[in-house]
């Protein structure tokens, strides 16, 4: 199926649109108050706005509690939350069942057993997006930038639809397709200039070499 590529942890209307213009299908604003790309839902409401019809907006939230998954599912009304924290998939599956929204869950991929045990999420989430382990005892479960060892990926029999995450950037990405046969990409610090900062032309770099590789 064609690439789809989601840039996340979007801050300003200038990133969505370079995003946009570059080919992405997916804008992903993060909301997550201990995380760099935190923005509050007054703040995303107005990033949503500026999100194309044609672009899919997706809301990354970490453990989040009931009244902060309904304020987001009514005030933002995202194509898709994504889970990044350590929700069962009990949780995804009452989401999902309540607000009618798409829901992916991001995993740390650390072996082809930890692939094995993500078969919990099949049928609940809509899509598992496999991540680089966090360090022990670190606050943030993604966007540092880091990747795992992408050869616990190939040929894996895959049953959800599945995204590669985690150390990514516009020089190996191309590589990343490759070796892993992703024809989904999450990238996030791997298109910035600093921790939080979206750059332009790194992300116009990505999708290019995405797109082309």
């Amino acid at each position: 199926m064609p690439m789809q590529i989601k840039i996340c942890g979007v801050s300003t209307p200038e990133a969505i649109a370079a995003a946009a213009e570059a080919g992405a299908t997916h804008i992903g604003l993060v909301h997550f108050a201990k995380s760099p790309r935190h923005v509050d839902l007054e703040r995303a409401a107005a990033l949503r706005r500026a999100v194309p019809e044609s672009v899919k907006m997706v809301v990354l939230v970490v453990n989040p509690g009931g009244l902060t998954l309904a304020n987001i599912a009514e005030t933002l009304r995202p194509d898709v939350i994504q889970f990044h924290g350590s929700e069962p998939p009990e949780a995804l599956f009452a989401v999902k069942k309540r607000f009618g929204i798409e829901v992916w869950k991001a995993l740390p991929a650390h072996s082809r057993a930890s692939l094995d045990e993500s078969a919990i999420y099949d049928g609940l989430a809509d899509r598992l997006l496999f991540d680089a382990p966090a360090p022990e005892g670190s606050a943030l479960p993604g966007g540092r930038g880091e990747a795992f060892d992408w050869a616990i990926l190939k040929d894996y029999p895959h049953r959800s639809p599945w995204a590669l995450a985690g150390g990514l950037t516009p020089g190996n990405v191309a590589l990343a397709i490759r070796a892993t046969g992703a024809d989904f990409l999450d990238v996030s610090s791997g298109v910035e200039s600093a921790p939080g900062v979206k750059d332009v032309d790194k992300i116009a770099a990505f999708c290019k070499a995405a797109l082309n590789a």
